[in-house]
């Protein structure tokens, strides 16, 4: 069969160009200067969530970001249609540098760190006193995470009404945390919710904990109505929550100038991307004395520096021990 009439030319018969031919693409990339500004909500499956001015904008990630993900706290540059309208889509062309990430891994063993939460201020570790149990050693985690990604660690002890707090509280004392104790009552009549919204006002808080402390009960007192998330309960049996939260979502506080960060119940942190080497960095009156320690000084050897350090009275021994009980967390798991 004929590709071409009886009277063919050369002109009319198309040829392939050959690689010297082709024009040679560009690494140049538009900078979209003009591009807008917004902070990302919430992420789910692929379609983000975004706050640009005082608009919801449904926006995915431009193709020229490559593997590098959005997360929710990202503040992002955005293209395209911001309207915010039904079926209406825009395009992050940009994720601005983050002042702060929460990261954590699957298990120990997992060489994949995944960002949680960027540009929080403060970590918000919810720990209930009783049903389920507290696990200091999540909490522990929590706080190297905290202190490794630059967020200020606060603790928040829930069901005071079941369990006393004192126990928990001389554990971590000589951490210098700030703390809050609520009850369920306190919940209910919203007393609770007033003492935390004090540590909150002008900072964006991330909430962590265990399935079935009531993170997300506190974090429905704390927002307006219309933003409250579901809840669950926790298993007779086996003494642990069901999962009601299932992606981090951003949301603002009701007449204040601040933001909180819901997200999942927890059932392990890993540590893998830790570098234990950055978690000194929590304790200044600890750090001078490291400047005797041997080249990747652990900390935790019998010709560790520290020890002298806090022998000569510049620093309180329950510090040193909080900071070894810290980096020590890695090689014990979170029931312990």
């Amino acid at each position: 069969m004929r590709r071409y009439g009886k009277h063919t030319d050369e002109d009319d018969i198309r040829t392939r160009p050959g690689r010297r031919n082709t024009r040679p693409r560009t690494n140049i990339r538009p900078k979209h200067e003009d591009a807008a500004e917004g902070m990302v909500l919430t992420v789910d499956r692929g379609r983000l969530t975004v706050l640009v001015d005082d608009r919801i904008v449904m926006a995915m990630k431009a193709r020229e970001l490559g593997r590098k993900a959005a997360v929710v706290g990202d503040r992002v540059a955005l293209v395209g249609d911001m309207s915010g309208k039904k079926d209406t889509l825009a395009r992050i062309v940009r994720i601005e540098e983050r002042t702060s990430v929460l990261r954590r891994t699957a298990d120990d063993d997992d060489p994949f760190e995944r960002v949680v939460v960027a540009n929080a201020d403060q970590l918000a570790i919810v720990t209930a006193l009783a049903d389920p149990e507290p696990r200091p050693r999540l909490i522990d985690r929590c706080l190297v995470a905290a202190f490794d990604g630059g967020l200020e660690p606060l603790l928040v002890l829930t069901k005071s009404d079941l369990a006393p707090p004192d126990e928990l509280l001389e554990l971590y004392g000589a951490l210098d945390i700030p703390h809050v104790v609520t009850s369920r009552e306190e919940l209910e009549t919203g007393g609770a919710a007033d003492r935390v919204r004090e540590q909150l006002d002008g900072r964006v808080t991330a909430f962590v904990g265990h399935s079935g402390v009531g993170k997300t009960t506190l974090v429905n007192a704390l927002v307006a109505q219309d933003r409250r998330r579901s809840t669950g309960h926790v298993n007779a049996v086996t003494g642990r929550g069901r999962h009601t939260t299932t992606s981090a979502l951003a949301l603002p506080l009701p007449k204040m100038d601040g933001w909180v960060i819901d997200t999942p119940g927890l059932r392990s942190f890993g540590l893998a991307h830790i570098d234990p080497s950055r978690v000194i960095n929590a304790f200044p009156d600890l750090q001078p004395g490291t400047e005797g320690c041997p080249r990747a000084c652990s900390h935790d050897e019998p010709d560790c520096a520290l020890d002298d350090w806090v022998a000569q009275g510049h620093a309180d021994p329950a510090r040193l021990y909080s900071l070894r009980r810290l980096l020590s967390t890695r090689e014990r798991t979170e029931g312990d």
